[in-house]
């Protein structure tokens, strides 16, 4: 990067940490530092919801995403506005009646100490591993710029955003979030209008689309039904409702978020303004990854995108093979630009015949590009067998380094930046809210001082940043980040999910009967996910269906026992 990329990017990062650390001074005890005192308007709560979810890895990865796969992947979110909806109505008013600082403290209350101490578990269990996940995303850009080992890299980061989080709390992030996310949608836009603008002068918007269209890039909806399909209209609308329902109303990441605001009608404006913005947000991200591609028909794309590796195999006994394959690459590609000058000189004149030839012969020619790509990741392999072979998690990222102007590229680079921050501080105050309310407080020190808490909230979240740190120094080997993170939460938020809804709907069911079914669903869902069975989404499906009937069928055995018993 240049010297004023630098500047950019050190004077953004800068301000909104400094902005943060400003606002959140004062904070003096636990419900200041774990919940920002419970003040927070409605569209501050809404941008920190949004904020929380919207990751390093959103931006890194779902450009890359949808490069690779087209926008599939926007079908994920279609559960969103009615999973907003009955969070509205059941969840929000629940937590803020009991006046919880966690959503499982309510689970003490409606079943026992054990049900409330396993969800707990569950949830830190998941979260602790996909802040981690969090960390290790803009340790790629770091070890990019600096072409350095990305461990090194990594624990800056998870330092930097460890202290910043022990020292502001709820009130830092909150506040850091809303900037963070004014910068990051004028970013999009800037970035969404730099691609179109890079192409040929006689390529429009149009153009682009339809380019990225005829290669299969703008497939957004596939209304078959299929288990083992990843991204379809039902396993988003069904399994994605599942999934955000248990997100937001049971992960203490986005609980914490919306225990904020000022009142009941505070929360549910935020999470509606979340539920509304989200997709079209989501959309425009898978949307840059298309125009990218279409961009690189024209412009020669690197035969790999993650530089690192390509550098561990250029000074290797592989480098002259490697050098080969990229050599029948750089040829196909510029077939391949030919055959896209084709098709737009079809599309200005007009000529089905002319589209539907130019297009197959495109489709051809990709395939032949993909066949060669797939002999270099081979090498790879050959020289690393550890190497990290997807690389769509540096789609973008080359991009940007590679192709947008001076100034934009350090503002772009600041807003992951900022972006990782925003969703690894939540995550680690979470984490820090579950420990010291449902196992400190609880267990450990019930009735400790104001000062006590506040002090081990802080000392908590260190542990947790470190945890999270060691986990991020091997995330890379989870392939797509966006994906992994996902497939991980419907590991566990199945579960989770059916454990609320049986406290909020079964309500002769006991703890005992829930816990034993929470356990035994919980191995049921994993093994489900070994054997490759059916697609991550719908074991969110799986996992909260299946413990409500396990729990019903074990209290229904209970209570006969007990009749049998007198």
């Amino acid at each position: 990067m240049s010297i004023i990329d630098w500047l950019v990017l050190t004077i953004t990062l800068l301000s909104i940490v400094l902005y943060g650390v400003w606002k959140s001074r004062g904070t003096k005890n636990i419900e200041g530092y774990l919940l920002a005192d419970r003040q927070l308007p409605w569209y501050q709560v809404g941008l920190s919801v949004m904020a929380t979810q919207a990751s390093a890895i959103t931006f890194l990865s779902a450009p890359g995403q949808a490069y690779g796969d087209g926008l599939r992947f926007i079908q994920f979110y279609f559960g969103l506005p009615l999973a907003m909806v009955v969070l509205c109505i059941t969840f929000i008013p629940i937590f803020n009646r009991l006046n919880v600082y966690t959503a499982y403290e309510y689970l003490e209350q409606r079943f026992d100490v054990k049900t409330r101490t396993l969800t707990a578990f569950l949830f830190l269990l998941q979260r602790g591993i996909s802040t981690g996940v969090t960390i290790y995303a803009p340790s790629i850009i770091l070890s990019t710029i600096l072409n350095t080992d990305i461990n090194y890299t990594t624990l800056f980061m998870g330092s930097v955003v460890i202290l910043y989080t022990v020292y502001g709390g709820t009130k830092a992030v909150s506040y850091t979030q809303m900037l963070q996310m004014a910068i990051i949608f004028a970013g999009l836009f800037l970035a969404a209008y730099m691609v179109v603008h890079l192409l040929p002068k006689d390529v429009g918007l149009f153009d682009a689309l339809h380019i990225a269209g005829k290669m299969d890039k703008l497939n957004a909806v596939d209304t078959k039904f299929d288990w083992n399909n990843k991204y379809n209209l039902w396993s988003g609308i069904i399994g994605g409702f599942f999934l955000q329902l248990s997100y937001f109303g049971t992960d203490q990441s986005q609980v914490g978020r919306y225990l904020t605001g000022k009142s009941i009608t505070q929360s549910r404006l935020g999470l509606i303004m979340n539920g509304l913005v989200k997709i079209p947000m989501q959309f425009l991200i898978l949307s840059i990854g298309t125009l990218v591609f279409a961009f690189y028909q024209y412009h020669a794309p690197p035969l790999f995108f993650n530089k690192v590796e390509v550098s561990k195999v250029e000074n290797s006994i592989y480098k002259n093979r490697y050098h080969q394959i990229e050599q029948a690459y750089n040829t196909v590609q510029e077939q391949k630009r030919l055959q896209v000058n084709d098709l737009v000189t079809a599309l200005h004149a007009d000529d089905k015949s002319a589209i539907n030839v130019a297009g197959i012969a495109l489709k051809k020619t990709n395939k032949i590009s993909n066949d060669i790509r797939s002999q270099a990741i081979e090498v790879l392999h050959k020289n690393n067998p550890n190497a990290d072979t997807n690389d769509t998690n540096y789609v973008f990222l080359s991009f940007v380094m590679a192709y947008l102007p001076v100034g934009l590229v350090g503002l772009l680079i600041a807003i992951i930046f900022l972006a990782a921050m925003g969703s690894t501080a939540s995550g680690l105050n979470s984490l820090a809210s579950a420990s010291i309310v449902d196992v400190y407080k609880r267990f450990i020190n019930t009735n400790g001082s104001e000062q006590q808490y506040l002090s081990a909230s802080r000392w908590v979240t260190v542990i947790w940043g470190v945890f999270c740190i060691i986990v991020a120094l091997y995330a890379g080997k989870l392939g797509n980040l966006i994906e992994a993170v996902n497939v991980l939460g419907s590991l566990f938020y199945g579960t989770i999910l059916g454990i609320f809804l049986v406290a909020f709907y079964l309500k002769n069911v006991s703890g005992t009967a829930v816990f034993v079914a929470a356990i035994v669903t919980e191995l049921f869902v994993v093994f489900v996910w070994m054997q490759n069975w059916m697609a991550f989404l719908w074991l969110n499906v799986l996992g909260c269906l299946l413990l409500m009937i396990i729990a019903w069928s074990i209290q229904c055995w209970l209570n006969r026992k007990l009749r049998k018993t007198f």
